[in-house]
C-alpha cells in the first residue's frame, strides 16, 4: 500500500551528498584547467565517414536517427556493463568510449546527408550533477568528453543531448520529413517516434504503426557490413591475437584448473582475464565445455569440473576497444593426450574444416562452405557405421541422419557482432556470392550426447568443435586464426609445452 507520493529513486536511501550553500561553492572552485583537445581525428574516423556516404545513398531525403542505446539495468542501481549497438559503432568510429544514450542523425540535406551525433557531455563543476549524481557526475564515472573534443576525435559535427528534442519536435510538429529509427537500440526513443508518426498521420492510437522502413534500415546496416574495409580486418587480426593470448593463458593454468571443483569456471575467468586486459571484454559468454558439456553447443553455464581423460570444448574471443570480436574454437585432451577415439573424431571435424577452408574463394556462395563440411562429416559417421543409410544417402535434402550429430551451421560472418550482419537478407547472407574483405567462420563440430544410443558407448559424452577465422582475399582465403594449434598432433605438442 502506498501514500500516492513517487517511490524513492535507487540511490536516495543510502544518499549522504553534502548539500550546504558553503561545500556547493567551495567544491566549484579551485580546480585547474582542462588541456585542450586533441586536433587529430582517430583512425577509424575517415571510414566512419564512407560508411555513412555510402547509407546516405540509399536513403536520400529521409531523416535517420541511430542511437547507441541507454544503459541497461540489472538489478536496482546496477547497470550491465555498457556498449553501443553495433550500427552505432560501426557509423560513428566509437566503441568503448561511447556516452551512453548518444544518438547519431543523418539530417537530409541537398548534397545527401548532414551528420550530428548528439551526446550528453559531462556535467560542469559549476553543476550540482559535478559530485551528486551518480549517472553523469565526474566523481562517480570520471570525466565525460566535451562536444569540441569528440568533433575533432570522430570527425562528426557534435550536439548536445538535449538539442535532440528540437529533432523530434520539428517531426511532431510537422511530419513531412521521412524518419526512420533502428528500433531495437533505444526503446523511449523508439517509441516517441512512433508517437510522432501517429500525431502526424492524425490517427488512433489503436492503428498499428508501419515499422517495415525501419526493418529496411535494420537490413541495410547490416548488409553494408558484410565486407570488411582495410581498418575493420586489421581489428580483426588483432582481435585474433589476443585471443591465442588467452587460449595460451587457460593451458597455462591448467593444473589449477583441473585442481578446482569448477575449473570451467576458472578456465572462463582466466580467459576473460586476457581479454579485459588486452581488449574491451569478451565477444560473447565464454563457453568452457569439459567432458559431456562439450555435446551442449551453448553451455556457459560452466559450472562443471574439469577433469583428466576427458576433452573440454573451450569457445572464446576477445572483443577489442573498437567492439571488433575474434570467435574461436579450441577442443583440447585434458590430460594433454587424446585417447584413440578422441583422435578419430578430432581429425575426423579438421578434416571438414579443412575442406569447407579449401573451396573459399570469391564467386562460391557462402551456403557452399557448409556444403563441404557436410561431406566429411556424413563420409565419416557412415564409415564408423552410425548411420542408417550411406553417406550419399544421407546427404539427400530429405534425409540427413549425419546431422543429428552436428545440428549447427558451419559459418556465419563474424565483426561487430559475434554473429554479424544477421538483418541481411538470405540472398546476401547465406545465398549470398562470398567476395573479398569478407570474415566469417568455419567450425564443423562433431557431438555424441552420453545418452545416445544410436552411437557405441566409446563415442557418447565426445564433443569436438574446432573454430576458425576466415578472410576472404583476392584469390582465395586466409585462416587468421591458424596459429592456434589445431591438428592433434599439434594440439598435444602445445599441451606438453606449458
Amino acid at each position: 500500500m502506498t501514500d500516492g507520493k513517487d517511490a524513492p529513486r535507487a540511490t536516495e536511501n543510502r544518499s549522504t551528498t553534502p548539500a550546504s550553500d558553503t561545500f556547493r561553492q567551495y567544491i566549484s572552485s579551485g580546480w585547474a584547467e582542462r588541456p585542450d583537445p586533441s586536433t587529430v581525428s582517430r583512425e577509424v574516423a575517415p571510414r566512419a565517414a564512407e560508411r555513412r556516404a555510402r547509407l546516405s545513398a540509399l536513403y536520400p531525403g529521409v531523416r535517420l536517427v541511430l542511437p547507441a542505446g541507454p544503459a541497461k539495468q540489472r538489478s536496482n542501481d546496477t547497470d550491465y556493463a555498457y556498449r553501443a549497438h553495433s550500427a552505432f559503432a560501426h557509423l560513428t568510429g566509437w566503441g568503448a568510449d561511447t556516452v551512453p544514450g548518444s544518438v547519431l542523425v543523418l539530417e537530409p540535406a541537398d548534397d545527401g546527408h548532414e551528420a550530428t551525433l548528439y551526446f550528453r557531455e559531462g556535467a560542469g563543476r559549476n553543476s550540482d550533477e559535478f559530485y551528486a549524481n551518480p549517472e553523469i557526475g565526474e566523481f562517480w564515472t570520471g570525466p565525460r568528453p566535451s562536444l569540441a573534443d569528440v568533433a575533432v576525435d570522430l570527425g562528426l559535427a557534435t550536439a548536445g543531448l538535449d538539442s535532440l528534442d528540437g529533432v523530434f519536435a520539428g517531426l511532431e510538429a510537422d511530419g513531412t520529413v521521412e524518419t526512420l529509427i533502428v528500433r531495437e537500440a533505444d526503446r523511449a526513443l523508439t517509441d516517441r517516434l512512433d508517437g510522432a508518426r501517429l500525431l502526424a498521420a492524425s490517427a488512433s492510437v489503436d492503428v498499428d504503426i508501419d515499422t517495415a522502413r525501419d526493418d529496411e534500415l535494420a537490413r541495410d546496416l547490416s548488409e553494408l557490413r558484410l565486407v570488411k574495409d582495410a581498418f575493420e580486418i586489421a581489428e580483426m587480426r588483432r582481435a585474433v591475437a589476443a585471443t591465442q593470448q588467452g587460449f595460451d593463458d587457460v593451458i597455462a593454468d591448467l593444473s589449477a584448473i583441473v585442481a578446482h571443483p569448477r575449473g570451467e569456471r576458472l578456465v572462463e575467468g582466466t580467459f576473460n582475464r586476457r581479454a579485459r586486459a588486452e581488449g574491451n571484454t569478451v565477444g560473447y559468454d565464454t563457453i568452457a565445455a569439459s567432458g559431456p558439456h562439450a555435446c551442449i553447443l551453448h553451455w556457459t553455464r560452466n559450472d562443471g569440473a574439469v577433469v583428466p581423460g576427458d576433452l573440454i570444448l573451450i569457445d572464446a574471443g576477445v572483443e577489442l576497444e573498437s567492439y571488433y570480436t575474434a570467435d574461436i574454437t579450441r577442443t583440447l585432451p585434458v590430460s594433454g593426450v587424446f585417447t584413440d577415439v578422441q583422435r578419430r573424431v578430432y581429425e575426423a571435424v579438421r578434416e571438414a574444416a579443412d575442406a569447407a577452408f579449401a573451396i573459399v574463394r570469391p564467386g562460391i556462395r557462402f551456403r557452399e562452405v557448409h556444403a563441404a563440411a557436410m561431406q566429411v562429416i556424413a563420409a565419416k559417421t557412415a564409415e564408423w557405421g552410425l548411420l542408417p543409410v550411406s553417406a550419399a544417402e544421407s546427404l539427400a535434402p530429405d534425409a540427413g541422419y549425419h546431422r543429428r550429430y552436428m545440428v549447427h551451421g558451419t559459418s556465419h560472418h563474424l565483426g561487430l557482432d559475434v554473429h554479424d550482419c544477421g538483418q541481411a537478407r538470405r540472398e546476401f547472407y547465406m545465398d549470398g556470392t562470398v567476395e573479398a574483405g569478407m570474415v566469417f567462420t568455419i567450425e564443423p563440430g562433431l557431438y555424441f550426447q552420453p545418452d545416445d544410443l544410436t552411437v557405441p558407448q566409446e563415442y557418447r559424452g565426445i564433443g569436438v568443435r574446432i573454430e576458425d577465422n576466415i578472410l576472404v582475399t583476392a584469390d582465395g582465403a586466409e585462416n587468421l586464426s591458424a596459429g592456434i594449434p589445431r591438428t592433434s598432433d599439434a594440439v598435444e605438442e602445445w599441451m606438453r609445452a606449458r
